[in-house]
């Protein structure tokens, strides 16, 4: 009788605190360096998220590593009260393939709270690249492959893994480095320590637009119209049928987040995603805010289940591990 007391007491603990949540400051982790293209889009959502919440504190918190799985874990470890979420992108589908003894599972261990935009990546090289269109580039590397430096922002990061595509669809084999995180691999881009690097919209337009970096082409199956992507090819129409890779982004929370705030959390998401403020600062950087059926978490669920049976085939044939 006092264990069910106890139980009962813990359970309309939790539905209080759905009650008055939000009551304090909210925190956001992000599993990749500040800086980078997931990092950006989480700041943007933080801010308008927070206003249909009740204007409450919404932080960002970058716990880098690992492919990811630090932050996640980090989350998934949380106390499932909805003040830590994780903003995670198409990683949450190849982490249990890439990364050893993963210590949560991706599909069981969160509540998902609803996607939040779909990312297209962009080719890109050194500004003193003597390419400089997407033929060029295909002979450049063709004639100097083993000699080109790949970055990416870590193993098991979306620029890593259209990084893979990329060699497999040329049949090349180029020297692959890993950065932590975006931000310093684009430094070295851009200061010609590196030669490539294939990259997020919401991380390249920029710097293709006060050309930093030289474009090539995107990896949407259309052309994008932005100012500083509209001159660009895609993959497909350069010659590489089949290249298509869209970053997709979602929120999570730790399993055992009362119903009521998983609620709270998407409809205060739903309302976020209609901001024309984000959706502006979205589209400036080359995405696209969700407005399918994939915002309910159920939805948001079954396709991340989707994602894992795509990419775990080409991570594994790939052989490569984020330890």
């Amino acid at each position: 009788m006092k264990k069910l007391l106890v139980v009962a007491v813990a359970v309309s603990g939790l539905w209080a605190h759905a009650d008055t949540y939000p009551s304090k400051p909210i925190s956001i982790v992000v599993p990749f360096a500040a800086g980078g293209p997931t990092d950006r889009s989480a700041r943007d959502l933080a801010e308008a998220i927070r206003k249909p919440l009740g204007a409450v504190t919404v932080l960002v918190d970058n716990s880098a590593g690992a492919g990811g799985s630090i932050g996640a874990n980090k989350v998934a470890k949380a106390a499932p009260d909805g003040y830590t979420l994780l903003f995670h992108h198409i990683g949450m589908a190849t982490m249990p393939t890439l990364v050893r003894n993963v210590p949560f599972k991706v599909e069981s261990d969160f509540e998902y709270l609803g996607m939040v935009s779909d990312v297209p990546m962009t080719l890109i090289g050194r500004p003193s690249l003597p390419a400089k269109n997407f033929k060029e580039l295909v002979n450049w590397i063709g004639q100097n492959q083993t000699k080109i430096n790949l970055g990416n922002a870590g193993v098991g990061s979306a620029s890593h893994l259209c990084g893979l595509l990329l060699q497999s669809a040329l049949q090349v084999d180029m020297v692959t480095i890993p950065y932590k995180g975006t931000g310093p691999a684009m430094t070295d881009l851009i200061g010609g320590q590196i030669d490539l690097m294939c990259d997020q919209t919401t991380n390249t337009s920029s710097h293709i637009e006060a050309k930093k970096v030289i474009g090539y082409a995107v990896t949407t199956a259309k052309p994008l119209t932005t100012p500083a992507l509209k001159d660009l090819p895609t993959m497909q129409d350069a010659g590489l049928k089949g290249f298509e890779v869209t970053v997709w982004q979602g929120l999570y929370a730790p399993k055992g987040t009362p119903p009521e705030v998983v609620s709270r959390i998407n409809a205060a998401l739903k309302l976020a995603l209609k901001d024309p403020d984000f959706i502006r600062k979205q589209e400036g950087l080359g995405a696209v805010v969700v407005s399918d059926k994939r915002i309910e978490p159920a939805e948001h669920k079954k396709f991340v289940a989707a994602e894992i049976a795509k990419w775990s085939p080409i991570v594994k044939a790939a052989g490569v591990y984020a330890d």
